[in-house]
Order: structure tokens, then sequence, then C-alpha cells
């Protein structure tokens, strides 16, 4: 048959309950060994004193003896089985007619500090019937030594109702104070942290409540200040699911004006193979750009319906020149403000083309439409990373704006700016395993660091190797206009 295991309650009122009788008791028990020591003797000195008072009986009489009744009468007003007082002059005794055997000797008068305590120990321990001898000084004659033989069950049993009173009144005061702590902790803690539970459960089931918000109590303490924590993080919740059903419904509609731009974008690339014949000069020379913009444009699309039903695509890497990739994108970003592209020739990374474009397009039309006039492309090679610089002599970054950098709908810098040019650039970076950061940010100007693996640098022209690595059609522009 097993036996039951016992637990303690699971609330934690009943635990602190517990735990307090628990160490009551133990403080108790720490408490009553020395008090059971005095107590044993305190019981022997009155026992010496009233033998000592039994033998004044002996003084009185003219040889110093009493009939054998008034000796048994005397001893057992005593409690003991025998009477040997010690005075300088005389010794008196009152013993029965056969003096017992002697099991142990206690001298009160020379005991260790801790003797007391290992001695009430024993006796409390002990069982059966033994005969104690104790030595002591009667406490009213001074010059006097009381020597008294007693049966130890008397002894024991004295002390063990001693135990038993000590203990009834240790369970009342642990169940007391028990009783105390558990209703005070249970208003000044349970009660509060019950509500804490119960607003969390609530929120839970319906966390775009605003009512489910829990409601901070006016305290200062630890539990004032996991609500008002606690409610802050509830409302950064609703917010946040606020924003991703909003999200939810633009990535919805996003993915349905894409899939009938991507048509319309097609329609425009055959109408651009057409202008290739055309007989003005102006015209074949811009139709190449406007050709590689509607393809990017179209792939763009076609990736944007990809990562809406698959998640977003991992980048395709090949191993081209930086410095085409600045030519190229310089020859949209001039048509509105000077573009610099500082990149050496020499340069070459590996990455995805159209996404690293993407990013640097983000980056250089965010310059421009925060009103810069110059925009620089600048990259080095430091240690194991390649460092693509983006700057620009803006306006600069306002505070909000630097507050919430590379945050969707909270990073712009320009009022009706949607704050997506750097989030995109950042999840670009960061699928390349680099990142982007702001590097500095002044009334002269703001600039970007872009860092990627470096793969090293490529050999010097010829450049059909670099130009290789372009998409067909893509035009060679010069190196800094203005």
């Amino acid at each position: 048959m097993a036996l039951p295991v016992l637990s303690l309650p699971r609330g934690l009122s009943a635990r602190l309950f517990a735990l307090t009788v628990a160490f009551v008791m133990a403080g108790a028990v720490l408490v009553f060994l020395p008090a059971l020591a005095r107590y044993r003797i305190a019981y022997l000195s009155d026992r010496i004193d009233a033998a000592h008072l039994a033998v004044v009986a002996l003084e009185a009489t003219p040889d110093n003896m009493v009939a054998p009744d008034l000796a048994r009468r005397l001893l057992a007003e005593v409690g003991a089985l025998g009477i040997v007082v010690h005075e300088p002059t005389m010794t008196l005794m009152i013993d029965a007619d056969t003096p017992p055997e002697i099991d142990v000797t206690y001298d009160l008068r020379h005991s260790a500090s801790l003797m007391p305590i290992a001695d009430a120990v024993a006796d409390l321990a002990q069982s059966g019937s033994r005969v104690m001898r104790v030595l002591g000084v009667a406490p009213k004659a001074p010059g006097k030594v009381v020597e008294l033989l007693l049966d130890a069950r008397q002894l024991r049993a004295a002390m063990w109702g001693f135990a038993l009173r000590v203990f009834g009144f240790a369970m009342l005061i642990s169940a007391a104070t028990g009783t105390l702590l558990y209703f005070g902790l249970r208003r000044l803690l349970v009660t509060p942290l019950l509500r804490l539970v119960a607003s969390m459960m609530s929120f839970r089931d319906d966390p775009e409540d605003g009512a489910r918000v829990i409601r901070p109590e006016p305290r200062g303490d630890e539990l004032g200040l996991a609500q008002r924590e606690l409610a802050a993080m509830q409302e950064t919740v609703r917010q946040a699911l606020r924003q991703k059903e909003r999200l939810a419904a633009l990535g919805t509609a996003v993915a349905k004006i894409n899939h009938d731009l991507r048509n319309i974008l097609a329609t425009a690339r055959l109408v651009s193979d057409g202008l290739a014949g055309s007989a003005a000069p102006e015209v074949r020379r811009a139709n190449p750009r406007l050709v590689a913009a509607l393809d990017r444009a179209v792939a763009l699309c076609t990736r944007t319906l990809t990562y809406t039903g698959e998640g977003s695509p991992p980048p395709v890497r090949r191993r081209f020149a930086l410095a085409l990739l600045g030519d190229e994108l310089a020859g949209l970003v001039e048509l509105r403000v000077l573009f610099e592209n500082a990149v050496p020739p020499t340069l070459a990374i590996e990455a995805d083309r159209d996404q690293l474009f993407r990013a640097l397009h983000n980056l250089a039309l965010n310059a421009v439409e925060a009103g810069a006039h110059r925009v620089i492309l600048r990259a080095r090679e430091e240690g194991a990373s390649t460092v693509i610089e983006m700057a620009d002599d803006g306006p600069g970054l306002p505070p909000k704006a630097r507050d919430n950098l590379f945050r969707p709908f909270a990073g712009s810098a320009r009022p009706g700016g949607t704050g997506l040019g750097l989030a995109i650039a950042r999840e670009v970076m960061r699928a390349h395993g680099g990142d982007v950061a702001l590097g500095e940010s002044t009334g002269a100007g703001t600039m970007f660091l872009l860092t990627l693996p470096a793969p090293g640098e490529i050999p010097a022209p010829p450049l059909a190797d670099l130009s290789a690595s372009e998409p067909p059609g893509t035009p060679r522009a010069p190196r800094a206009r203005g």
C-alpha cells in the first residue's frame, strides 16, 4: 500500500500560513531546550528547598530523630526517597527503611554551560524507573549541602507536562501569527495578483478590445508598478495588432494592384520594343533605359506577388562591379539631382544585383524627397566587409525620424511619407548578411552606411568582363554629372 504524498497547499496565502507555523515551531524548539533545562533546575531546586525544610524538624528533637511514620510522611511531602543535609558540625538524615540503589548523580553546584540542557534531554528521553542522587546548596541556608534521592519518573512527568504546555502555547502563537499573515497577505498581495491574472486572461480572449486593458491602481509599490507595466504592454500589443490588421488589408490590396500593374507594364514593355526602330536618335538612346526600367518594374511586381504567397525570396548572389550599378543608379537619379558615383571601378561585390539596386535607389529617392541637391555614392573595403556610403547634402533627419528609423509607417522624414524605403533597404541588406545604419545626420547632410561581406577586388579593365554582369540593354552612364 503506497503512502500518501504530503504537499503544501497550492494557494500562496495557504503556503505562507503553513510556512509561518513551521518557522514559529522551529523557533519554539530552539527556545524550548534552554527553557526545559531551566525548568528542570528549578524543579530540583524546589525539591532541595523542600528537603531542607523537612530536615528542620529533626533539629527540634533531642536526638535528631523522628518516628518512622513521620519520616515517611516528610519524604512523601518532599517527593524524595531519602534526604541528607550536611552541616558544618553535623549530618542530618531522613531515609526509608531500605535505601534504594543509586543510578545517576547530579551535582547542581558544579555544571558546565551546556550540561543542564544535555541532562534535561537525557532525563526526558529516559524510560522506566531509576533513582537520581541530587546535590545542591540549600537556598535559605547557604552553608548547608542537601543531598536527596528522587524517583526519575516524577521529574520526567513534570518535564513532559511543561513540554506540552510550551508546545500548546507555541501552536497558539503560530496559528495566530499565520492567520494574521494569511489575511494580510491575501489583502495586500494575493488579491491584486488575482486581478492581474484576471486581466491577462480577459485580454488574451480579445486583445483588440480596449476595455480589457487593466486600469492601474494609484499605488507606489511593486504591484502598482506591475499593473502600470502590464497596462502599457497590453496597449502596445493592442496597437500592434491593429497595425498588423491594417497592414494585412494593405498587403491584400497591394497584391491585387500588383497583379494588374504587372499586366500594364508588360504592355508598356511591348510598346517600348517598338521604339527601338524609331528614326529619332534621342528616342533610340533613351529606349534602353526605358526597357531596363520596365523590366525591373515587372520583376519587382512578380517578386511582390511571390512574397505575398511564399514570403521574401532569398537573394540570388552573383559577382559584379559595384561602380556599374552606381552608373545605372545615376541614370535614374540625375534626372532630379546631381548624382556622383565615387565607387572605385575595380571594387566588386557578391550580391543580388536587383535587390541591392532597390535598396540604393530607395535611399537615393529618400534624399531627393528630403530636399537634397547632391547625392554621393562611395564604397570601400574594411576588413571582412565592404562598406557602401550613400551621402547627401539635405537638411538632415528630424528627431522623430531618427527615433523610428527602419520602422515602416513610422520612420518617414517628410509629411505623408511611409518610411518604407529605409525598411526595405534594411531588409535587403540583412538578407545578404549585412546591415544598414545611420552614419551621421546634421544640418549639412545625411549619410547611411551599408555593410556587405567583402568578396575582394576584381582586376581592372577589360571593361567587357565587368559589363557582362549587367542585364541586357543597360546603358553606360557618365561616372559623374552635373
